[in-house]
């Protein structure tokens, strides 16, 4: 049964007060599994606000905050472990579903010896082998054909994989997203657009984008069916992208999802949202958390308690604190990283061009190897 409260076209299960509008149907989650999207929910924004607070210490380069679109992170619940999540840079809490650790992730912001990508990309773009999240790139859209591809290849060698892509609304203006929503309905490809409509791609609002009422009615031009979510209940994003996955298992190809959200911080570290939007906006939109509007369903639910949200956050900030002193210590990777991980077997130049290098003076920096 899909969740269209308010006579409008947006799907949702939880008011703003947390309590589940009358009939609608809510996605069969298990307790544990309801508790542990909380604490997942609370960890990104904690981890967040002490990121944040680093770089404006000049103790990070650059850092991106999610404050306000954290539930969008978890439409991956909905998903199977061997499927694919093809992130934009604002999604860590997928990855930290799946496993990513936060030493890993507080090593790839410093760009130190144990930086799952040895220092190679800046900060917050990260990549997860082992978890199937691909690598975070800045150019907007580009993941949308990749994602696309990674589908087409599960389906011809005859698997039921999915991938999951995701893109902020400013990513449906690049030809990436013509060319992969294009292919991906023609040939049915079993992905998951999930456009996270956030308000503002960086300084350019929603209504510079497109004349579209929508971006999920794009979904119709390529042949497959679009929906609106309320980006801030996270159930009623599991439920979709549940629904989603779903259809693209059956073969019945690719879905897009538009899920209306609000992104109260900046775009990121070096961005400064008051020249270009009007400052109250974003307090219009606090009493739409939607981490907020969880805790109270599961308060309603008997699975919140206010001793348990202190236990919650004393475990969390220990964790990060652990996490960012482990990275903080480390150097940076060693000088030789620069020649791995392009051939299997070092061709001869680079050899020679290895060489060359260890014998040049080595810098005294105690922060490097």
């Amino acid at each position: 049964m899909v969740a269209v409260p308010k006579n409008d076209d947006v799907r949702r299960i939880l008011d703003e007060e947390g309590n589940v509008f009358p009939g609608v149907q809510v996605p069969d989650i298990p307790e544990a599994d309801l508790r542990r999207l909380y604490r997942q929910l609370l960890l990104i924004r904690v981890l967040d606000e002490r990121m944040l607070r680093l770089q404006r210490q000049g103790r990070l380069g650059f850092y991106m905050t999610a404050m306000g679109e954290e539930a969008t992170h978890l439409a991956v619940y909905a998903l199977r472990p061997t499927d694919w999540i093809f992130p934009s840079y604002r999604e860590p809490g997928a990855a930290f579903f799946r496993g990513y650790t936060l030493r890993e992730y507080i090593c790839q912001l410093y760009g130190n010896a144990e930086d799952p990508v040895k220092g190679r990309q800046m900060p917050v773009h990260h990549s997860v082998r082992r978890v199937n999240f691909v690598s975070v790139s800045s150019p907007v859209g580009t993941q949308i054909p990749q994602a696309v591809g990674m589908a087409m290849a599960a389906k011809c060698s005859g698997k039921d994989d999915v991938a999951i892509c995701y893109f902020g609304e400013g990513a449906t203006s690049t030809g990436d997203f013509h060319v992969g929503m294009n292919f991906a309905g023609v040939f049915k490809a079993p992905v998951i657009f999930f456009c996270r409509n956030n308000g503002w791609a960086i300084s350019t609002s929603r209504d510079k984008q497109t004349a579209a009422k929508t971006f999920a009615i794009k979904a119709a031009a390529y042949g497959f069916p679009g929906i609106r979510v309320d980006g801030n209940d996270i159930l009623a994003i599991i439920q979709a992208a549940g629904e989603a996955a779903a259809r693209g298992r059956a073969g019945d190809g690719p879905t897009m999802i538009e899920a209306l959200t609000y992104r109260r911080g900046a775009h990121s570290s070096s961005d400064d949202p008051s020249v270009y939007r009007d400052p109250n906006e974003p307090k219009q939109w606090e009493a739409k958390d939607p981490i907020e509007r969880f805790r109270r369903y599961l308060a309603k639910s008997g699975l919140w308690t206010e001793a348990w949200e202190t236990e919650l956050r004393e475990e969390i900030d220990a964790e990060i604190a652990d996490a960012h002193d482990y990275a903080q210590a480390l150097g940076a990777p060693p000088v030789e990283s620069l020649f791995e991980d392009v051939y299997e077997q070092i061709p001869k130049h680079l050899v020679e061009q290895r060489e060359w290098l260890f014998q040049q003076p080595r810098t005294k920096n105690p922060h490097v190897h």
